[in-house]
């Protein structure tokens, strides 16, 4: 008989199961794909969408979720949002298994960061791409705590019973002047410049990470997207395919051929997760009402060791104010002028992105790039308040249409 007793079985962990996909599409008016995403298991160090990584049990490093949305005319976009989701997974794959909820929301910040310091960086090493950018909204998940990393205006919904909300909020001109109260969400749907976004990575050396949180319950539904998704398909039918589509594939096919039915006037990416298992409580009616965008502070020790700027080899400086950039939805300036316009006042644009951006003076006739039609413009708002940031540019909107309505007579 054998003498050595056998081990007690240890108790199962409760798990976390996600089902999920990804999809990207050129849309019907660009001529090629600035869109980025990524879809990781940190555990497994497996990122990709091959058929193991489409349903995952949440393990100890946790899961990674993301869309970039690039911008900087001919390949720079490109560039950007693929640099953009390649340093994030990186960062989040390195070291050790996070310690807590804490220290993982400080790596996705730490992560997002980084990245936006690398693309800055190849931007000045590369006048070809100077001015490149791309937004991230980024999703870690471990156990029930999902975080939600943002900068720009690729949004982040979740689905809970019947009800979708946005539990990330636009960095952009126009959602600004909403919560100001200057427009309705109405009259936002036709606003002429509805593609200015207040930040970007890779446009400064340093960005201001809008950090979220949700408590995830039992059949939530995730879904990150880009403007080419959002600006094309209302929340209405979006909230209808996600709670009608049970498969993440069809679900991701499904709602980019909305977005290219409505016209595809961008790139078009979405990413949709299912959650279950007996590791999230199901959902109550109060859990289904309070779901909302909800801030998520860390504490300032996590901060400080976790920042980019305490790497020695880093120099990063502190912004006064965001800057803005755009991303123009068809081959014309910001002011509407088409490309044989846009000679002067592309120049004084760039002048400013200089003054900002770099440390070094260039020459600007020699340095410049040739303008490309979706090129970002930078508007340089150091030291100003933001409402008259906001006054500047409505007024400046303003002048053009009176002055196009009688040149047009």
């Amino acid at each position: 008989m054998d003498s050595e007793a056998a081990a007690p079985d240890e108790p199962r962990r409760p798990e976390v199961v996600l089902r999920l996909f990804g999809r990207t599409d050129v849309g019907q008016v660009r001529e090629h794909n600035e869109d980025n995403f990524i879809v990781a298991d940190l555990t497994k160090a497996s990122r990709g969408l091959m058929e193991m990584d489409r349903y995952q049990v949440i393990g100890e490093r946790g899961a990674l979720l993301g869309v970039c949305d690039g911008m900087g005319g001919a390949a720079a976009g490109e560039v950007a949002s693929q640099l953009a989701v390649d340093i994030i997974y990186q960062r989040m794959s390195a070291g050790g298994p996070p310690q807590n909820h804490d220290e993982l929301a400080a790596r996705l910040v730490q992560a997002i960061e980084a990245a936006g310091l690398r693309i800055f960086s190849e931007a000045k090493l590369d006048r070809t791409r100077r001015g490149m950018g791309t937004t991230s909204t980024v999703a870690a998940l471990m156990d029930d705590h999902l975080f939600l990393g943002q900068v720009g205006d690729s949004r982040a919904y979740i689905l809970r019973g019947d009800r979708l909300v946005q539990v990330t909020r636009d960095q952009s001109l126009v959602n600004q002047l909403i919560e100001a109260g200057q427009l309705t969400e109405e009259e936002a749907e036709t606003f002429e410049h509805n593609n200015i976004i207040l930040q970007a990575l890779g446009t400064a050396d340093s960005v201001q990470v809008d950090l979220t949180y949700v408590a995830l319950k039992r059949g939530d539904t995730l879904m990150l997207c880009s403007d080419g998704l959002s600006g094309m398909v209302r929340n209405e039918e979006i909230r209808e395919v996600l709670r009608t589509v049970d498969d993440p594939i069809e679900a991701c096919k499904v709602l980019t051929d909305r977005a290219n039915q409505a016209g595809g006037h961008d790139n078009i990416t979405v990413v949709v997760a299912k959650f279950d298992g007996d590791g999230l409580a199901a959902a109550e009616l109060e859990d289904i009402e309070e779901l909302r965008y909800q801030k998520y502070q860390l504490p300032e020790h996590l901060l400080a060791q976790n920042s980019v700027a305490s790497e020695p080899a880093r120099k990063v400086k502190e912004l006064d104010e965001k800057k803005i950039s755009q991303r123009p939805p068809s081959p014309k300036s910001w002011l509407g002028s088409s490309d044989g316009d846009m000679g002067e006042e592309s120049d004084e644009y760039d002048r400013a992105f200089s003054t900002m951006a770099q440390d070094d003076a260039l020459d600007e006739r020699n340095a410049r790039a040739p303008v490309q039609g979706d090129e970002p413009i930078m508007i340089p708002t150091d030291g100003a308040p933001q409402w008259l940031v906001i006054l500047m540019i409505v007024s400046a909107v303003a002048c053009v249409t009176i002055a196009g309505y009688y040149l047009l007579r």
